[in-house]
């Protein structure tokens, strides 16, 4: 209720309650009503031994009544009333500990409530709640202001683990310097044989000549220190031509020569070396469990100038197969990682990194049609090479030696195939040999337009593709091929062979 209400009484009832009552004072004005007759004088004249009434004071006007001794049911009424009062007595201590008890939950669980908050906090990196203890008040309303400290919470604690990961990781991110002997051109002016006689408005003209030759940067990319002892992770095409020289260049500009112990085969990885001991390498992550719209950090050389240069985004998507180039080779790469975080040129090699610090992928190439795609390879492909690198100086892949066409519902319409999935063997887009000369698939018999259906019992499409089911093997495995060749189908038994660079 908005204000108090006064209770409602039956007036009539009570006027005449008080009239009769007021009739029976009149009738007996000493005694109450309720309250036995009793003769006052006999009584009080047992009491004084029988003495005589005359010797007793009367009592006079307006003094206070005479007390009668209360009879059995009286004693019962007082009984009970104390009875109540002791019960009151009782609900009330039972209210005043039910308060308290709530009074101390409320102060209990606000400060335990502050403890679990500071804890998150500092789990989280973020600097200790300080000032909130001096604000502290576990009565005050709690409405947006926790969405609001919650939203900065988060902002907060990305911006961090950005900052924090970049400030971690930065000494191991390098540079690879590309060096060639290159000719330096001397251009002299030459007079043109008929000047002298007709003269020659347009003057003479410029031959150059090869003065010598000066060892200049030819491009640049970037790598990250796998190993305390100098090992470096890059990409194959950053260090394709085996006639040059490479430097590797710190965060903190120190210069390395740096030797170039493998190139992958199959994938654009290579691993490079430098002398020395106690760099320090970077954790190499998981790329399996990768999601989309996880945060990831791409660092790199860009544009072979500006030095660990960071940027940050999402990953956008997983399993992506494309054809990456770089002007003068071309190349497959499957199971790639999209992400819009930047890759410009010369970030080639670089880390790709969650908010963790570890290594998930190694920045490879961008889509050049597009604006904020690019791609990684996934670090669970490089960790063979690295245990390769390390155990026997090489990368060796099981080999069978083919060229295939991953067949697709609309390679099969246009190519009139009776079968919409495998890998049809095929010459490459440079007309190189269908089925390599002295390799396992030759000796075994297959041949060009052959499709490859199974491959050990399993099915080949566009989500295991040959490849992939032969990476998953070594060298010197024996496998079992379903091929199917005009129309029939048959198996054929083949012992890998190894493919190293």
């Amino acid at each position: 209720m908005s204000m108090y209400e006064l209770p409602k009484f039956n007036f009539s009832k009570k006027e005449k309650s008080n009239r009769e009552n007021d009739a029976k004072k009149e009738e007996n004005p000493a005694i109450e009503p309720g309250i036995p007759s009793i003769d006052i004088n006999a009584s009080l004249g047992s009491l004084n031994g029988g003495q005589p009434e005359s010797s007793l004071l009367p009592a006079k006007e307006n003094s206070e009544p005479i007390l009668v001794p209360p009879s059995a049911g009286e004693e019962k009424k007082e009984e009970i009333i104390q009875e109540e009062k002791q019960a009151g007595k009782k609900h009330l201590s039972l209210g005043l500990v039910l308060v308290l008890a709530l009074l101390v939950g409320l102060i209990g669980g606000s400060v335990s409530g502050y403890y679990f908050y500071s804890k998150i906090r500092q789990d989280l990196g973020m600097p200790p709640a300080e000032s909130a203890l001096k604000t502290f008040n576990p009565f005050a309303p709690t409405t947006s202001t926790e969405t609001i400290i919650e939203k900065q919470i988060f902002q907060d604690t990305r911006e961090e683990k950005v900052i924090k990961t970049v400030e971690e990781v930065s000494p191991s991110v390098v540079s690879v310097a590309v060096y060639k002997n290159m000719p330096v051109y001397q251009y002299n002016y030459q007079q043109n044989l008929f000047d002298d006689f007709f003269g020659n408005p347009f003057g003479g003209y410029v031959v150059p000549q090869v003065k010598g030759y000066e060892k200049q940067e030819v491009g640049a990319g970037s790598g990250f220190i796998v190993s305390e002892d100098g090992l470096i992770l890059t990409n194959k095409h950053v260090v394709e031509d085996t006639t040059a020289e490479y430097k590797i260049i710190t965060n903190d500009n120190k210069e390395y020569d740096a030797k170039v112990l493998a190139r992958d085969p199959a994938q654009d990885l290579a691993i490079l070396k430098i002398e020395g001991s106690g760099f320090k390498a970077l954790k190499l992550g998981e790329s399996n469990d990768l999601q989309i719209g996880q945060t990831v950090i791409a660092i790199g050389n860009a544009l072979g100038e500006f030095q660990n240069t960071v940027s940050v985004g999402v990953i956008s998507g997983l399993s992506r197969s494309i054809i990456a180039s770089d002007g003068q080779m071309k190349e497959t790469l499957e199971n790639v990682i999209q992400t819009d975080a930047a890759i410009n040129s010369g970030n080639s090699g670089g880390p790709l990194l969650n908010l963790s610090g570890e290594v998930v992928g190694i920045n490879t190439a961008v889509a050049s049609q597009a604006q904020g795609i690019g791609f990684a390879l996934p670090i669970d492909l490089a960790k063979r090479d690295i245990e390769q690198v390390k155990t026997i100086n090489k990368i060796s892949y099981p080999f069978l030696g083919v060229r295939y066409l991953l067949i697709t519902s609309e390679i099969a319409e246009n190519q009139n195939l009776s079968v919409d999935y495998g890998a049809l063997i095929s010459r490459g887009s440079d007309g190189s040999a269908a089925i390599v000369v002295g390799s396992p698939a030759a000796k075994a018999g297959l041949k060009e337009g052959d499709i490859i259906l199974e491959f050990n019992g399993r099915k080949i499409d566009q989500e295991n593709t040959l490849a992939k089911m032969i990476a998953e093997y070594l060298p010197n495995d024996k496998i079992t091929l379903k091929i199917l060749r005009s129309g029939k189908q048959f198996l054929a038994d083949i012992t890998l062979g190894e493919w190293s660079q």
